[in-house]
């Protein structure tokens, strides 16, 4: 049975894995997120979940310092749409093969070209009656579209004008120039053409979507896309689907976040919406977000596995699983959990697959429930990385020192799931090695030896 589901996963995922436009999508949130953590750590020292904080440090620094660290939060957060935009086109035409620069570069002016640079003309911003603003507009760009609600504008802009430019230059529709030229002149001559083409059709884009009840192709992309898959990335069923995922297709030896981020993006969405309500002092509007999921699911990597390291550790006798668990704690405790998978092994085994899948999933309905009912805070969106230790992990990124609390609940709750299952797989390891013994003894037995003989 195994052998047949790996043989179908196996192809799917390595279809997924291998789709450049998902790479693309994957990559280009990657290229943004060490600035959204550096982003969120300076959030964080502004709004440091220990009472007394802000007062202490203003007694110092004077009032408002916060806005000295908020002011480098904000260079990032409120520019996630153009940051995923420059990301996602500069990893898309490195798949296709094309200028990685040229792709950034194309799919900023496209995103700009479709975004309204006339603030006061922007739907639901409203000026000043009979002030110059009013009158006149105000040039600009409005966060509002190349901040978290710029997304998925962004994408759609780098795929489509990457793929458009790359398909021009291929095709040899390029000024080229003689030789002699130095290459940097050259390379921009050959841009032109495929350039102009990308700017035209979006330049055509705009005007069509100016003739709609939307507006805008922002207005269109937020009604008709976004918001919707926002909506249905912040359900429990979603998110159950994700987590199942991810540690069932770690069982056949498959990285399940790498497969399952590559389609389910829509968490940082979420994240990023979530910060800006919260450095906003708005009420939080989502559950599901990235720091949900990294530190309320999972505690020492997919499947959960601290809670596994740790019973490994106080209650097998086998040496294979007590000497793995010793090298897999500290690894454990920062969210590394290949020994584990790979050594145990976790990989092709039904005993220790059920609790693998089952413990993440009790963990998110469990904390699920707990959110909702107040019992622990919403996450505030802020990104901290995912190796931050269990305890710290959950009180920074509620800012409640109850989250830290809830982890260390549902650890136990996961060793009391392991448990059995890991206790059988131990009889069974320490019977092979009580046997390997008694063969060694064998060999090197003097019993039949006969002086007689000699």
């Amino acid at each position: 049975m195994f052998n047949k589901l790996e043989g179908i996963l196996m192809p799917i995922a390595d279809k997924l894995g291998k789709n450049r436009v998902l790479i693309a999508i994957r990559d280009g949130f990657l290229i943004s997120t060490p600035l959204l953590i550096v982003g969120s750590i300076f959030l964080l020292i502004a709004n440091f979940p220990i009472p007394g904080w802000s007062e202490t440090i203003a007694s110092f620094a004077g009032e408002g310092w916060e806005a000295w660290f908020t002011n480098v939060s904000r260079a990032t957060f409120n520019l996630t749409g153009l940051l995923t935009c420059l990301g996602t086109g500069y990893a898309f035409a490195r798949e296709l093969k094309g200028d990685k620069i040229q792709g950034a570069v194309v799919s900023l002016v496209a995103f700009v070209i479709l975004t309204n640079t006339r603030i006061g003309s922007i739907p639901g911003v409203i000026l000043e009656e009979g002030s110059i603003a009013a009158e006149n507009g105000i040039d600009g760009l409005a966060f509002q579209f190349i901040g978290a609600d710029g997304i998925f504008m962004g994408l759609v802009c780098s795929l489509l004008s990457v793929l458009i430019f790359t398909w021009v230059y291929k095709k040899g529709w390029t000024i080229k120039m003689p030789k002699g030229v130095p290459p940097a002149v050259a390379d921009s001559f050959a841009a032109l053409v495929p350039s102009a083409f990308v700017m035209t059709i979006f330049f055509v884009a705009r005007i069509l979507f100016g003739m709609t009840s939307f507006e805008t192709a922002h207005q269109f992309v937020l009604e008709i896309l976004q918001t919707p898959l926002k909506g249905m990335g912040d359900t429990l069923a979603a998110n159950a689907i994700y987590s199942f995922a991810c540690t069932f297709l770690w069982f056949f030896g498959i990285n399940g976040p790498a497969v399952a981020n590559s389609v389910y993006f829509i968490g940082n969405v979420l994240t990023i919406e979530q910060l800006a309500a919260f450095e906003a002092g708005k009420a939080l509007p989502y559950i599901f977000t990235n720091p949900f999921s990294n530190f309320f699911c999972n505690f020492g990597g997919g499947g959960s596995t601290l809670s596994l390291v740790i019973v490994m550790l106080l209650f097998c006798k086998s040496q294979r699983i007590r000497q793995l668990g010793k090298l897999s704690i500290v690894p454990g405790i920062f969210g590394i959990n290949e020994p584990i998978i790979f050594g145990l092994p976790v990989v092709l085994n039904p005993i220790i697959a059920i609790p693998f899948i089952l413990v993440p999933m009790m963990n998110l309905f469990l904390s699920y429930f707990a959110t909702l009912w107040e019992i622990i805070p919403r996450t505030t969106g802020v990104n901290l990385p995912w190796t931050t230790p269990i305890g710290f992990s959950g009180w920074l990124s509620t800012g409640s020192p109850m989250a830290s609390i809830w982890q260390f609940f549902l650890l136990f709750l996961g060793c009391c799931v392991y448990f059995p299952f890991i206790k059988a797989l131990d009889k069974q390891y320490l019977k092979e090695e009580m046997e390997a013994s008694d063969d060694i003894e064998e060999e090197i037995s003097f019993d039949d030896l006969d002086f007689d003989d000699l």
